[in-house]
């Protein structure tokens, strides 16, 4: 356990105004009323009943959300019991771009900003006008519904326009970053055999541009299926499209058509999304989320937990190959506004994403925790720089927030805030815990599990454990579980995926701890897990100590099977400047031994100059354990930086040495 996260006291509060103002006041109003269950005045009750009476709750978050569909809501989940095998509103038919295209107004749906200076807004009227243009283009190019459009795409306008746009025919929508190698795009998208692949001539990050259609023809040369390739001369370059297969400008494509919208109506669980697991151990997982099931989740994350209104400006740092950005887009079903951020987060400097939220007036900011945790190593301190007057939530998602973090937001960013570290994954495109704007926020803790989501924590033996880590489990079905992998038709490898460590369970990989407050401490990935002298150690629990070392810019952890146990290595990357020398390995060992236990305390201590991390950002143990035991890291395709390997692989005799 991590003794200097203190326990008793919050370290933020609602005011009571903000807490009576809320969404989740008002829901619990609503379901009071509707129930006549006068008990239900506190978040904890209306919890237990959203996973005690989930027939009862999900319909609730329905008719408080506004889904707009046809059919009969009954059943609310068909085979309750089961999972896998539970089904979610089986005859019902709605379209998820009709949900999130509700509104039809001047009011800004989509603001936009990127390195290069450019600077766009468009109104909701605008929107879907832009929508219904792209829609009408793809159908007359044989899009429909069972096909597929693919997007090679940044966090831009077109990207949300050309999704749904998609979503308008029924068909599904797959998205990644532009900054995949071909290898990597085609290990996605040569799955799934998109007939339209949606993509921008350059991009920007850190300062350079960087070419996108060198990589086309590769794609194209290995994916036959596509029939036609869509280009935005996003660098304002106007590059030849000359060798590329069927390809059309973007204008040239959606030229001569109407802007009329026309919604397809499918099954709530049409695949409205395929998306990818990180591939480090193979190639990716294709894995499909339903329309409805995403859509449902979605409003109750985004209205009931986030708090999100039509007045709000909301913004998550996030690629379009991350699920921040398929949450973030939902944000357009409540008729909020968006804002989007094309390039690197400290390009010129530490402030970028700041003074973003300055400029435009974001009132809900979401980002990483290596993020905040880089700013406050860099000296940021917008509490001194910036007004930051509408600001008041900041998201934190990708790896667990260190207690240090929340004391550097509140601190040194804003006091008046709710800082809310919320978890899930692609998996789920959605999260097992969450904010709330009726709880306080205690140092290291995320506020609560998430409405309609049984989690729970489990030992090895399947038992719930309070008070001590374990293995993040959901013990009930809920709305935004996969339809299935792609190509997967026996489903083997999606019940492998998840129920095979606890049958009729879902077993999420995660390390985490229920606390005597209700909230979770997420301790890392479970696959993960350091295991010395058989006692389970989370990883973050060692990141959080390291990291308060000012030498250390970041750290990663691994177990090494070590004279028939397992010890642990631990590898730090330095400041410029910095050696890893007696001293300095004495003082980190000290900190995580007092702050932490013995056990937590590594046995090798090396200096690397890189970490290998994949295209979304996350540091991967996997990759430097197999690497420092010999064993081939199965798709370096998905690392952002594989190269950082060859650090790991050079002090392997070292470490089989001593």
């Amino acid at each position: 356990m991590d003794k200097t996260r203190p326990m008793d006291k919050p370290i933020w509060e609602p005011s009571r105004e903000r807490a009576e103002a809320s969404n989740m006041a008002r829901f619990l109003r609503f379901v009071r009323e509707r129930t006549g269950n006068p008990d239900l005045l506190r978040y904890a009750p209306l919890w237990e009943f959203s996973v005690r009476e989930p027939q009862r709750f999900w319909p609730l978050v329905w008719e408080f959300c506004g889904v707009r569909a046809s059919g009969e809501l009954e059943p609310v989940i068909e085979h309750p019991d089961a999972m896998p095998g539970a089904r979610f509103y089986p005859n019902i038919r709605l379209n998820f771009a009709e949900n999130l295209l509700r509104h039809r107004d001047a009011h800004p749906a989509l603001i936009f900003r990127n390195e290069w200076g450019h600077a766009r807004e468009l109104s909701y009227a605008e929107l879907a006008a832009q929508v219904g243009r792209f829609s009408h283009a793809l159908r007359a190019a044989g899009v429909g519904p069972g096909d597929r459009v693919a997007g090679l795409m940044p966090n831009m306008p077109e990207t949300i326009i050309a999704m749904l746009a998609a979503a308008a025919l029924g068909t599904t929508w797959s998205s990644t970053s532009p900054d995949f190698g071909v290898a990597g795009i085609v290990d996605r998208f040569g799955q799934i055999a998109p007939k339209v692949l949606v993509s921008i001539d350059a991009y920007p990050y850190d300062g350079k541009t960087h070419d996108v259609l060198g990589k086309l023809r590769g794609v194209l040369d290995a994916i036959p299926a596509i029939e036609h390739t869509v280009v935005l001369d996003y660098s304002g370059q106007h590059a030849s499209l000359a060798g590329l297969r069927g390809a059309q400008g973007w204008d040239d494509f959606s030229a001569g058509h109407g802007e009329a919208l026309e919604f397809t109506p499918m099954p709530f669980n049409h695949a409205q999304y395929i998306m990818y697991s990180s591939g480090t151990t193979g190639v990716p997982k294709c894995i499909v989320h339903g329309a409805g099931g995403t859509l449902l989740q979605h409003l109750k994350e985004l209205v009931l937990h986030t708090d999100l209104k039509r007045d709000d400006r909301i913004f998550y740092f996030t690629t379009c190959g991350w699920m921040m950005w398929n949450w973030l887009v939902s944000s357009l079903a409540v008729g909020a506004t968006v804002v989007l951020y094309d390039g690197s987060p400290f390009h010129p400097d530490g402030n970028a994403l700041w003074d973003l939220a300055d400029e435009t007036g974001i009132s809900i900011l979401g980002t990483s925790a290596k993020w905040i945790a880089a700013t406050e190593k860099a000296g940021v301190k917008p509490r001194q720089t910036h007004k930051l007057a509408a600001l008041k939530t900041i998201l934190s998602t990708g790896s667990p927030l260190a207690p240090e973090s929340f004391d550097y937001v509140y601190r040194d960013v804003k006091d008046r805030v709710l800082l809310a570290s919320i978890s899930g994954g692609t998996d789920i495109v959605s999260c097992f815990a969450l904010g709330n704007p009726l709880l306080p926020v205690y140092r290291g803790e995320l506020q609560c599990r998430g409405l309609g989501m049984k989690v729970d924590a489990y030992d090895d033996a399947g038992r719930a454990v309070r008070g001590e880590p374990g293995e993040l489990v959901c013990l009930a079905p809920f709305p935004s579980m996969p339809v299935g992998f792609w190509n997967d038709a026996d489903g083997r490898k999606y019940h492998a995926a998840y129920f095979e460590r606890f049958p009729g369970v879902w077993a999420h990989g995660d390390f985490v701890e229920i606390t005597a407050h209700g909230g979770l401490v997420i301790q890392g990935r479970s696959d993960a897990t350091l295991n010395p002298g058989g006692v389970r150690i989370g990883t973050a629990e060692i990141y959080r100590q390291v990291e308060q070392v000012p030498e250390v810019l970041e750290s990663i952890a691994v177990g090494q099977h070590w004279q028939g146990d397992e010890r642990v290595v631990l590898f730090v990357r330095l400041r410029e400047g910095a050696q890893l020398d007696d001293a300095l390995r004495a003082r980190i060992r000290q900190i995580i031994r007092a702050n932490a236990t013995p056990r937590h305390v590594p046995a090798r201590i090396e200096q690397v100059p890189d970490i290998p991390r994949t295209l979304s950002g996350k540091i991967t143990e996997l990759a430097v354990r197999e690497t420092i035991h010999g064993r081939a890291v199965k798709n370096t395709d998905a690392l952002a930086n594989p190269q950082a390997l060859a650090h790991f692989a050079a002090l392997r005799a070292s470490l089989e040495t001593h």
